[in-house]
C-alpha cells in the first residue's frame, strides 16, 4: 500500500482479525494511530476488541477503529480490513455529486466476491466525510450489506475487507485499478475547453 502511495504521510490503517485460544474471534490486531505505514514494526500494531478499546490501556488505536470494527461484527468471514488514501478515489469521490460511482464493464469486477461477469455496473457507495467516527459509522452501516467492493468516505479513502490479508489487497488492488480507469475514462470524455485569442 506505500508504496502504491495509498497510505500517504500518515494515513490510511490495516487490520486482521485475531483469534483466542477457544477459537472465538473478539479481538484485532491495527495499526497505531499516527503512524507512517511504510514503516511499519511490532510496536506499530496493538491489539483491540471489537468494541475498539485497546487491550493495553496506554495504547492509541486508530480514530477509524470503530469502521474496522463494525465490518467485523457484520461480516463474521471478515478476516482483514484495509482503509486507503488513492488520488484517483479522492478526485472521484469528491467530484461525483451522485451518492456512488458507477462503474460498468470493467473486467476486474471478477475480483470482487460473486463477480462472474465484467458485463453489468457495480455502484461503490460514497459516504459524507466526518470527524465523528461514531456517526459516521452509523451512516454507513445499513449499507454495508449492499457493498460488494467496499465503499469510499468521501475525500478521505476507501474501505475493502476479506476472509484474509491477501484477498483483502487484492480486492484493494482491484478497487484502485478501476478508480484510476474511470478517472482516465471521464478525463478523456470531458468536453474540452476552447481558447479564443
Amino acid at each position: 500500500m506505500d508504496q502504491r502511495g495509498w497510505v500517504p504521510a500518515t494515513a490510511g490503517n490495516i487490520s486482521i482479525r485475531l483469534q483466542d485460544d477457544a477459537g472465538g474471534a473478539g479481538r484485532i490486531a491495527i495499526t497505531r494511530s499516527g503512524g507512517h505505514k511504510g514503516f511499519l514494526d511490532p510496536r506499530s500494531v496493538i491489539e483491540v476488541d471489537l468494541d475498539g478499546r485497546a487491550l493495553d490501556p496506554g495504547a492509541r488505536p486508530s480514530a477509524e477503529t470503530l469502521l474496522h470494527c463494525q465490518i467485523y461484527r457484520i461480516f463474521p468471514d471478515a478476516g482483514a480490513v484495509l482503509h486507503g488514501h488513492s488520488v484517483a478515489g479522492t478526485v472521484l469521490s469528491m467530484a461525483e455529486p451522485a451518492g456512488r460511482i458507477a462503474l460498468a464493464g470493467y473486467e476486474l469486477f471478477k475480483a470482487f466476491a460473486g463477480q462472474r461477469t465484467h458485463d453489468t455496473t457495480l455502484a461503490l457507495p460514497l459516504f459524507a466525510n466526518d470527524q465523528d467516527i461514531g456517526r459516521l459509522a452509523r451512516a454507513v452501516a445499513p449499507h454495508l450489506p449492499d457493498c460488494p467492493m467496499g465503499y469510499y468516505i468521501r475525500g478521505h479513502g476507501a474501505y475493502v475487507w476479506a476472509p484474509d490479508m491477501d484477498a483483502a489487497l487484492a480486492r484493494l488492488e482491484a478497487l484502485e485499478f478501476l478508480l484510476d480507469c474511470e478517472l482516465a475514462r471521464r478525463h478523456i470524455t470531458a468536453p474540452k475547453l476552447e481558447i479564443t485569442p
